[in-house]
């Protein structure tokens, strides 16, 4: 009997092995606003995984009689455009952190950083309650969740969480916490709460 003729090898066992797609992780934005010196760049620095980018510089005389410089005498310098920050959740999710520039000579900026945020964070000063208003007022007439961020400078909060609220006039399910945006675990706190804030919002939202 003449030997058999060796079987040929099947196609797949010729082809080399696929690599698996790499992951491209979701991206999720998130705006930190507030006033004139109220701890913005500073909470974004805390919290950014990188080195955060900033557009910050000097004050001069020419902003003098221009910007409100009231409760933040000793600041020497500025946002003039944006703060940027990175969190990597886990590989398929990452946070980028937007934080907008405070004086109102600025402000036209915020309309094009706000294209894509998922949600926002309010810094509030004790001091100064009403260089929020404008930041609370951006974000509820554009129907984007936020949370408020009583940021209290070396422990120094003279309102009660009660007196904080009706001073802003907060909506009773917009989140509220008072700490110190210096500090990581505030900063982790805040973006923690606004995550659950959004969840909820769209556990309650109308099935269309």
């Amino acid at each position: 009997m003449a030997p058999s003729a060796p079987r040929p090898s099947s196609p797949s066992s010729s082809l080399p092995s696929r690599t698996p797609a790499p992951v491209v992780p979701a991206a999720v934005k998130i705006l930190i606003a507030g006033g004139f010196g109220v701890g913005k760049t500073t909470l974004v620095g805390a919290v950014s995984e990188v080195a955060p980018l900033r557009t910050e510089e000097y004050l001069t005389r020419a902003s003098e009689g221009v910007d409100d410089l009231s409760g933040v005498d000793n600041k020497e310098t500025t946002t003039v455009a944006l703060d940027f920050g990175r969190i990597t959740v886990n590989p398929e999710l990452v946070v980028y952190l937007f934080g907008t520039p405070g004086q109102e000579r600025f402000w036209f900026m915020w309309n094009d950083l706000v294209n894509g945020a998922l949600g926002g964070v309010v810094i509030a000063d004790t001091r100064r309650l009403d260089t929020s208003f404008a930041s609370i007022d951006f974000f509820e007439s554009r129907g984007i969740p936020f949370v408020v961020a009583i940021n209290c400078f070396h422990g120094h909060n003279t309102r009660t969480a009660d007196e904080i609220r009706a001073a802003l006039d907060l909506d009773p399910q917009v989140p509220m916490l008072i700490g110190d945006v210096r500090v990581r675990t505030f900063g982790r706190d805040l973006l923690l709460a606004l995550v659950d804030h959004l969840m909820e919002l769209s556990a309650g939202a109308p099935v269309s």
